[in-house]
């Protein structure tokens, strides 16, 4: 019999984990598969690590790995898929706005041969400004890449075990889970589903992790903005180079250019506007230069991605530098 191991991170959800035990334990029984669950705590401040570990003592495959502090959501994820040892993996948050209950439609669709099958998002409860976010992400980062990333999706997926190991030898720190579960290829599809309200507990992925998370999914995959800073140089001496031109035949024919209305006026206006336009650019440019300096320096060190505290089930291991 194939086994089905589900990765779960878990940060501050004492409040919805019970009803997450029952819904997702209703559901896998279901399947007619061996399964079980590694639920990572990424480093929670309230009651979720002695909530999980009264869980496994009542049932076995429920298991759990706490990491030493909150080092984010996608190395949770990533040190969860590393543990995973099953046939087929499932990708699920904690607070059951991905249900439980669509993951049979996800398994039947690995049984017909995919080897990733993910979720797509067809309606949202958040807010319009948030809603309005991730549409726009989307379609921003998928003509930026070289491969396709389906639009509207999350980690909420099931994957092949060849897919899993893929993912597993990639030792990129900041990571993009689904980015990369798009470039590692396989046969892909995906399913609608209409993702509910957070059960209980707070929201906790914040604007400034967004942004981060989008960030990441960029400048992890493309060379575009590299490309864009050098375009935009180059447009910016073109245009710098024609007021030039422009001011030299000014000065030199200043009545006929006074008959349109264009004569030479003293000031400081266009050295200002020409200066701040040029620092604006610069600016611009070096930021995108230090999003992907910042990103070599943090591969460079070689740390590891991510340090267990605790673990109950399973035995938490850190991959090779």
């Amino acid at each position: 019999m194939a086994k089905i191991t589900t990765i779960i991170p878990c940060y501050n959800e004492a409040t919805v984990l019970p009803l997450l035990f029952d819904r997702f334990t209703a559901a896998a029984d279901r399947w007619q598969m061996d399964w079980n669950v590694i639920c990572v705590d990424d480093g929670s401040s309230d009651s979720t690590w002695e909530v999980l570990c009264r869980q496994n003592s009542l049932d076995s495959r429920w298991q759990a790995l706490a990491l030493a502090r909150n080092f984010g959501h996608q190395t949770a994820v990533s040190a969860g898929l590393y543990h995973a040892d099953g046939d087929v993996a499932v990708v699920i948050d904690a607070d059951l706005q991905d249900p439980p209950e669509e993951l049979g439609r996800f398994i039947d669709k690995w049984r017909e041969g995919y080897d990733v099958v993910y979720a797509i998002r067809k309606q949202r409860k958040e807010g319009p400004l948030k809603r309005f976010c991730y549409w726009s992400f989307y379609r921003l980062a998928a003509p930026l890449v070289s491969f396709p990333i389906p639009l509207d999706t999350g980690d909420f997926c099931v994957m092949d075990r060849k897919v899993v190991d893929v993912l597993k030898s990639m030792p990129e720190r900041n990571r993009f889970v689904r980015g990369l579960r798009a470039w590692a290829g396989f046969k892909q599809t995906g399913l609608e589903y209409e993702r509910q309200a957070r059960a209980a507990g707070e929201v906790k992925y914040t604007f400034r992790k967004l942004l981060k998370l989008a960030l990441d999914g960029i400048f992890s995959f493309s060379l575009v903005p590299l490309k864009l800073a050098t375009w935009l140089g180059f447009v910016v001496s073109l245009l710098a180079s024609g007021g030039i031109l422009f001011t030299m035949i000014q000065r030199l024919f200043p009545r006929w250019f006074a008959g349109i209305g264009l004569e030479p006026v003293p000031g400081y206006a266009t050295i200002v506007i020409a200066v701040l336009f040029m620092g604006g650019v610069q600016l611009t440019c070096l930021g995108i230069l230090g999003e992907y300096l910042g990103r070599i320096f943090d591969e460079v060190k070689r740390r590891p991605q991510w340090v267990f505290r605790d673990s109950v089930g399973v035995r938490g291991r850190v991959p090779p530098p």
